[in-house]
């Protein structure tokens, strides 16, 4: 199963190509401004000076680190120390959504339901005490190859259905989220806003791979930590200060309606045990420099996801404080609590620092998940099922390629598709319904066989579908306990997560002759 890391011609440097589109940024944010009724031009500097920063440290990368080899474009030569690594895998989960969804859900629904800050840092503990160790033990190059490797290629790429799809909608719904507060702010246009971001993620990942990513991850952590705790002091005292705040928050919790604690518990347990089996995790365990190094990097990264939810959950207390009506604006809807807050209660470079944080969580995030995506296609789908033998060399070319692919796919998404949120909702149950489980058993249970694994997946797809999802209008196949707001009083979610993992082992023993299970073991360097 191993492949050898045939180099490739590294990317050279092209000053010329640098320039271009440098001046191809300036030119378009100029564009933007152009188009906007009224543009914020010291905002649109901020963020001019921000995009062309990232790209110059992602060419940067690539002539510095990258050798060329397929290893090293999906996996940093498996060199990413616990430095750079607390940085890419925190950068990588602490996105658009995490960053306006804390401020929305404080805002909104109180902090009681603000569960993905904690959620996410305990998947990263578990993640990182169990799953990273014994994964680059065995030296996978993706999530899926103990799948492969256990129970063949084919089924191998049926869980890659939901793992793209997850990804792909991931990437989607948090570039929408950068497009509207790029409206709200600087009032750009939100379909070039999106085009813009992904297409300068595109180009340095596409040239630099894992480095390029993971490099840039650090300065947009700084800048996404840093910016955002600047902010807080500046909306503070745009709403009058934190102890009215926090008097207006608390009147605001008690009117809220009561906790649908299945419903909490279901999203909680889909968070903390589905933010384990995706390999934006796993491609930046895989790369670590030894098994130790990958648990180290886990759970600092969980510990500094924690710290990076504390700015926009302030925020969110402030904005119960807020006078929207003096200070010219209408009360937003929930998911723009942030941008409007950045708009029209700091002064305008403080908000377009605020913007350039929630660029960086929507860039660090974009980058990883579509190297993630298109690491995956082109080892456990292209190389075993289309092209056998394939050399390393035309693997690393696969993966720019479907770089490029997955970006726009993603993209177009997030212009045309205005139930972005919905269909990541449902992506994300998949992840955690199929393939949590099915990651489970294949590397703690011995017995586990490929006709249990298509056994588990079955049941887990068809009980989570069959239970309906309101937001894409999907109607349940069999009556579920709801209450008044129509909300199941019953953790549909794992429930099929548990039916899939209990029937993926049951079949398995009771197959066990007629389908041997394979033993897991480490892959040849």
């Amino acid at each position: 199963m191993a492949v050898t890391a045939d180099p490739v011609a590294a990317p050279s440097s092209r000053p010329g190509l640098t320039a271009g589109v440098t001046v191809g940024l300036l030119l378009t944010m100029i564009a933007l401004a152009w188009r906007a009724p009224h543009p914020q031009w010291g905002g649109l500097a901020a963020m001019t000076v921000f995009y062309a920063g990232t790209y110059l440290l992602g060419t940067w990368a690539t002539t510095h680190h990258q050798d060329g080899s397929f290893t090293d474009m999906v996996l940093a030569g498996r060199r990413l120390g616990v430095g750079i690594g607390v940085f890419t895998m925190t950068a990588t989960w602490v996105d658009g959504g995490y960053v306006n969804g804390t401020a929305e859900q404080t805002w909104s629904s109180g902090l009681l339901s603000v569960q993905a800050p904690w959620c996410y840092a305990l998947s990263l503990f578990i993640g990182g005490w169990w799953f990273a160790p014994l994964m680059r033990r065995h030296r996978y190059t993706t999530l899926l190859d103990p799948f492969a490797q256990r129970f063949g290629h084919r089924a191998a790429a049926c869980l890659y259905v939901p793992a793209l799809a997850g990804e792909v909608f991931w990437t989607a719904a948090i570039l929408t989220a950068l497009g509207t507060t790029f409206g709200i702010i600087l009032d750009l246009d939100f379909t070039g806003s999106i085009v813009l971001s992904a297409a300068v993620v595109t180009i340095y990942t596409v040239t630099g791979g894992l480095w390029a990513v993971a490099i840039t991850d650090v300065a947009q952590l700084v800048v996404l930590i840093g910016g955002l705790w600047i902010v807080v002091p500046f909306v503070a005292a745009g709403v009058g200060g934190f102890p009215q705040a926090w008097t207006a928050y608390q009147s605001r919790a008690a009117t809220l309606p009561a906790v649908n604690w299945w419903a909490w518990g279901d999203t909680a347990a889909l968070l903390t045990f589905g933010g384990i089996p995706w390999h934006v995790y796993f491609q930046r365990v895989l790369a670590a420099r030894d098994e130790q190094t990958a648990r180290r990097l886990s759970v600092l990264a969980g510990l500094v996801c924690l710290v990076a939810a504390v700015p926009p959950a302030l925020l969110g207390i402030l904005a119960s404080g807020a006078d929207w009506s003096a200070a010219g604006a209408g009360v937003p809807a929930p998911a723009h609590v942030l941008p409007y807050l950045l708009r029209h209660f700091t002064p305008p470079l403080v908000a377009a620092l605020g913007l350039g944080a929630v660029s960086a969580a929507v860039m660090s995030s974009v980058d990883a998940s579509i190297l993630s995506a298109s690491s995956m296609a082109a080892w456990n789908v292209y190389r075993p099922l289309v092209r056998p033998g394939a050399p390393a060399a035309e693997l690393a070319r696969v993966v720019r390629r479907l770089v490029v692919i997955v970006a726009i796919a993603a993209t177009l998404l997030a212009v045309r598709v205005q139930s972005i949120y919905a269909l990541w909702v449902l992506c994300s149950d998949l992840v955690y319904c199929i393939l949590f489980p099915q990651l489970v058993l294949t590397l703690f249970d011995p017995r586990a066989t490929r006709l249990g694994s298509y056994a588990g997946m079955a049941v887990s797809f068809i009980l989570r579908v069959g239970a309906g999802e309101p937001l894409l209008g999907l109607p349940a196949l069999w009556p579920l306990p709801l209450d008044s707001a129509g909300t199941p009083t019953m953790p549909v979610k794992t429930v099929a997560m548990l039916a899939g993992l209990v029937t993926m082992a049951t079949v398995s023993r009771m197959t066990a002759r007629r389908c041997p299970p394979v033993a897991l073991g480490p892959l040849e360097p």
